[in-house]
């Protein structure tokens, strides 16, 4: 059978080719209003938006007109400035929205995102955002990963937050944070909570109890002024793989906890941990734990022979009460 000519095969597959090309007109109008308040320039008007660069496009998504946008992508550029527009609330079908490494972008965030019913990942770090992180974000149960991170935020950490019914993430780091955790956050599901991440905070008082029951998978509350007990966190039971206290004022007895044997990361450094270091350590998996600190405490007994205690050196124990034993000079 004779092949088919070029032209013929460019008529047949010619529609295919306009509606995968075809862009949305609500969705348009809504990127030229956020391109007016940056003055794009690399947004051509006169091509579909599905083809601007930061822009991704779903052109299966069912009963719409032309494909949807539903990912927006504005990322390390010194030369924006403003705030994030209103009109990214106008992207009805988003479910990723990045706003990265941008210096000069300042305010805070916008409440339009609360039309974004869809919104799985929020990404907002390295800005200049500011002001209290928005309780109306508990607004969007759709998402999954809030990242704010690099940013001056400032105030509490809104309870409402735990009323998002599948977050997997939430990393607050590096921003200006004040108050305590909330003890609503024990209110995450038990066996599938988020990642917290809130490192590098100014977050004070005792961690509420409630955060012992749900079994984190990361929990990173490093360089905070959090004070007290925070031995709940742990439990041999619990398949928690990374635990970063360092650099707070926490006050436990550390002979009194056991490991979760999932442990991939343990930094205790710089607080007040008393006790001793239970030889129940050397019962985490040690085929990969690559971070393990207690110094700067006040511990004291002999380090615990094994394999997890010989795998570190000096300065993951130095500067403790009356610590010993290797590599820390004998007893």
């Amino acid at each position: 059978m004779a092949s088919m000519r070029p032209s013929f095969l460019i008529l047949l597959f010619l529609p295919l080719l306009i509606a995968a090309d075809k862009c949305n007109k609500d969705d348009k109008r809504a990127l030229n209003s956020i391109k007016s308040a940056y003055n794009f320039t690399g947004w051509n008007s006169a091509t579909a938006c599905c083809d601007w660069s930061g822009v991704e496009c779903d052109p299966t998504v069912p009963g719409t007109d032309g494909s949807r946008v539903t990912g927006l992508f504005v990322q390390t550029d010194s030369t924006i400035t403003g705030t994030i527009p209103s009109a990214v609330g106008d992207l009805p079908f988003l479910t990723t929205l990045s706003f990265h490494k941008l210096p000069n972008v300042t305010g805070n965030i916008p409440s339009s995102i609360t039309r974004l019913t869809r919104l799985s990942i929020l990404f907002l770090s390295w800005n200049s955002l500011s002001g209290p992180i928005p309780s109306f974000l508990s607004q969007i149960p759709s998402l999954t990963d809030i990242d704010l991170s690099f940013n001056k935020f400032s105030g509490s950490i809104p309870p409402e937050l735990a009323k998002l019914p599948s977050i997997q993430q939430i990393d607050f780091s590096r921003n200006r944070l004040t108050g305590s955790i909330p003890a609503e956050f024990g209110n995450f599901n038990k066996s599938s909570p988020p990642n917290l991440i809130f490192s590098h905070n100014s977050l004070s008082g005792d961690l509420p109890v409630s955060l012992g029951v749900p079994v984190w998978g990361k929990i990173d509350l490093s360089r905070n002024n959090l004070t007290g007990d925070a031995s709940f966190l742990f439990g041999a039971g619990k398949s928690t793989r990374y635990i970063d206290l360092r650099r707070n004022e926490f006050a436990f007895d550390l002979s009194r906890v056991t490991f979760p044997v999932n442990l991939t990361v343990l930094d205790l450094n710089l607080n007040k941990i008393i006790g001793s270091i239970p030889a129940q350590i050397n019962q985490v998996d040690p085929t990969y734990f690559p971070v393990f600190n207690v110094s700067y405490n006040r511990l004291c007994g002999e380090i615990p022979a094994g394999p997890i205690t010989a795998m570190f050196g000096v300065d993951s124990y130095f500067h403790n009460k009356c610590l010993c034993g290797s590599p820390l000079p004998p007893c």
